[in-house]
């Protein structure tokens, strides 16, 4: 009587020493979850607190969900900090990929991507790019050509001072396009440095006056002093 009872208080231990082990394999890498780098792990629900540095990615079918850490969130998440845990937070609805909550860097499709939002269509002013369906500006300037001569009163000659421009033109952004863009233009001072034909310099003209204002001071003298 006694063999058979040990045989079965043996075979008893022995299945729930069985049970324990598949249990503690599926908490491991079964479909509860990938206990991995886990504070806290359960059968049920795999991960629910992660080591430091790592994110709680929450993983849903059904009813049900388990949790993951993970070093990087999944395409559609993005990442965020907290004080008590770092959770992996989903991308808006038309998102594919996002850094944040407000910032999309890749839409879904039917939509285009324009300053981090995902818009049904490109703003006015803007193109769909094909391949990455990012709207950009239709008209890209280009680089500032050189300065004009210094003009003045429409003369490039004188004295004193005039201006100079100088523009760039903005041009589609790609070539089938017929974007009508703006050129653009800027102005700054500058000093006339040739002197038009038969014009004297104002310094040795200013001198001539000068000195003819006073051989006519000198001039009045003797008559004054005769007229006494």
């Amino acid at each position: 009587m006694r063999a058979p009872l040990c045989l079965l208080l043996l075979l008893a231990h022995a299945v729930d020493m069985l049970a324990l082990y598949r249990r503690k394999k599926q908490a491991g890498t079964g479909l509860g979850g990938n206990c991995t780098g886990c504070v806290i792990c359960s059968e049920e629900n795999g991960c629910s607190t992660c080591q430091q540095r790592l994110f709680l990615f929450i993983r849903r079918e059904g009813i049900r969900q388990y949790g993951k850490c993970v070093h990087d969130c999944p395409l559609g998440f993005f990442g965020i900090r907290g004080q008590e845990a770092n959770r992996c937070k989903k991308c808006g609805a038309t998102c594919e990929s996002c850094f944040s909550q407000d910032f999309c860097i890749r839409c879904k499709r039917r939509f285009h991507l324009y300053k981090g939002k995902c818009l049904p269509s490109c703003p006015p002013g803007t193109l769909t790019h094909q391949s990455t369906r990012e709207c950009q500006e239709e008209c890209e300037p280009s680089p500032w050509g050189s300065w004009s001569p210094c003009i003045h009163n429409g003369k490039t000659c004188g004295s004193g001072w005039g201006l100079e421009t100088r523009v760039r033109e903005a041009g589609p952004a790609k070539q089938e396009e017929t974007a009508s863009c703006r050129v653009l233009s800027e102005s700054r001072k500058c000093p006339i440095k040739r002197l038009c034909p038969g014009e004297r310099n104002p310094r040795q003209k200013n001198r001539k006056d000068r000195r003819q204002r006073k051989d006519r001071k000198l001039e009045r003298r003797p008559h004054q002093r005769g007229s006494q």
